[in-house]
């Protein structure tokens, strides 16, 4: 018997995958903020999978990747300017958060961060209603609640997937508030895309490297391994 080193054959897509996704991420930021509907169109849909791709060469948790998947499938819904679409999308986005709260478990969260995150929902539930469509308000409230659930479980994996988990949840918020027709930021689709790649990409961070070490091409992927002859 004698020993081998055979290098993972997924190491070698981390860092093109990595730059993929920045690439399209900067193709679609550029197309939301000079109105060039093409470029929004392509890139949006690239987003995500390539994501997820990266996250499997990354040898990342399954419910990771599904998060980021079920995450396209709302991306891609959400690119017609449809009531049904815009439901369904929501709803892929909810299988989402599921899966992240999956994939943090059950280690305790602070309860102070808790606290103000139940004040920040009730608060937004509140400005929100009287805007809000009918027949939207009980899915939006129910998302919502979700989506804070995630937002304050995901402080267990470190301080970048917290973040990421904010970062979301503010992305939502300024699509409601559009919806709501509330006071609007200067391009706000750009802000709204600006947050959620940042939010998606420091969850998937986060995941990758529990506890908040920074390491997006990380060593442990070109990491060598033995196996016996």
């Amino acid at each position: 018997m004698s020993a081998a080193t055979v290098a993972d054959p997924r190491a070698r897509l981390v860092r093109p995958l990595l730059i993929a996704f920045l690439v399209a991420s900067a193709v679609d930021l550029f197309g939301v903020l000079a109105d060039a509907g093409i470029a929004h169109l392509v890139a949006k849909p690239l987003l995500m999978p390539l994501l997820a791709g990266y996250a499997a060469a990354r040898r990342g948790p399954r419910p990771l990747i599904a998060a980021l998947l079920f995450g396209w499938g709302g991306d891609t819904l959400l690119l017609p300017d449809a009531d049904a679409a815009f439901l369904v999308g929501m709803g892929s986005f909810a299988a989402g958060h599921v899966c992240y709260l999956w994939l943090f478990g059950r280690a305790r969260s602070s309860l102070l961060l808790g606290v103000a995150y139940a004040v920040v929902l009730a608060g937004f539930l509140v400005l929100l209603r009287g805007g809000l469509p009918a027949d939207l308000r009980i899915p939006m409230a129910g998302y919502s609640l979700l989506l804070t659930a995630m937002a304050y479980r995901s402080s267990t994996f470190g301080r970048y997937a917290a973040v990421g988990g904010a970062l979301f949840l503010l992305s939502d918020a300024l699509i409601a508030t559009g919806i709501a027709d509330l006071p609007q930021l200067p391009a706000p689709g750009f802000w709204v895309m600006l947050t959620y790649i940042a939010a998606q990409f420091l969850l998937t961070v986060g995941a990758l490297a529990p506890g908040g070490k920074w390491d997006v091409v990380a060593p442990g992927a070109y990491r060598e391994r033995s196996i016996s002859i």
